[in-house]
């Protein structure tokens, strides 16, 4: 079993014992395959490995979402100890917020595009509980997936701009057998809507226009927040109905394809 560390004096003590380069997961829970191959890394890359699994109040938009997100806390455990983490932050809100939401990360520019767009706030609070996480956990290197391709960026410009001494390193996009990529909300999508979502994945990358794959999957029943082709890359977001009448959010990236049909 990984060390449980459930409260900021516990990591203190914790990592001040450390000597070493140590390596850093945060997560907000309900792990898959994704958030596995990130341990695997940090694993062979450093002496300790610390994950964080915390459900960050601030970087939710939609308190539905923030209410309706998988907890699974005995498995997500279960699999860190599995992959060799040493140490599992397991924090409060209370705790990492002890002067409520007053302070704030605000990132003025790339951060209000795609899903900052439809998000207004998201990134402030993504930035803001990674910029504590890395205080507290000092850690040589931090890992992240690049489904999340925006929030890579945003997190390793910061780390540069606040002159951080931690390397951040993005991970290629783990993806289930029929393409689509591994995320935590794919648990909340019913039988139909999962079968439907491995079009998303399939018709962002296809090589159409832009336009012409916001058409195509309008037309396959999704609620297309974006597509667009920016810094390199495709992006795109759509929302798919769950079996609570809720609305699941899904993003994925590809590499831009130059050429449309």
């Amino acid at each position: 079993m990984s060390l449980l560390l459930q409260s900021i004096e516990s990591l203190k003590q914790y990592r001040s014992q450390i000597s070493g380069d140590v390596g850093f997961v945060p997560t907000m829970g309900a792990l898959h395959q994704g958030h596995g191959s990130l341990f695997t890394v940090a694993r062979a890359q450093n002496v300790c490995v610390i994950a964080s699994i915390f459900v960050n109040p601030a970087q939710f938009d939609d308190k539905n979402d923030l209410n309706a997100y998988p907890r699974t806390l005995h498995q997500d455990l279960e699999m860190a100890k599995n992959k060799g983490v040493d140490a599992v932050f397991l924090p409060t809100p209370e705790a990492l917020y002890p002067e409520g939401y007053r302070f704030k990360l605000h990132e003025d520019g790339y951060s209000q595009t795609l899903c900052g767009a439809d998000r207004p706030g998201h990134f402030d609070g993504v930035l803001t509980i990674v910029m504590k996480l890395l205080q507290l956990t000092k850690p040589h290197r931090a890992y992240f997936g690049e489904k999340d391709y925006q929030q890579f960026q945003l997190i390793n410009d910061m780390a540069k701009d606040f002159f951080l001494e931690c390397e951040i390193i993005g991970m290629p996009t783990v993806r289930e057998h029929d393409g689509l990529a591994m995320s935590s909300r794919n648990q909340r999508l019913g039988i139909m809507a999962r079968q439907k979502a491995a079009l998303f994945p399939k018709i962002l990358n296809s090589g159409l226009s832009p336009e012409a794959v916001k058409c195509a999957l309008i037309q396959e029943g999704f609620q297309v927040d974006y597509v667009t082709d920016t810094k390199g890359r495709r992006y795109g977001a759509v929302r798919l109905g769950d079996d609570q009448g809720g609305m699941v959010r899904l993003i994925d990236n590809f590499p831009r394809v130059m050429s449309a049909l």
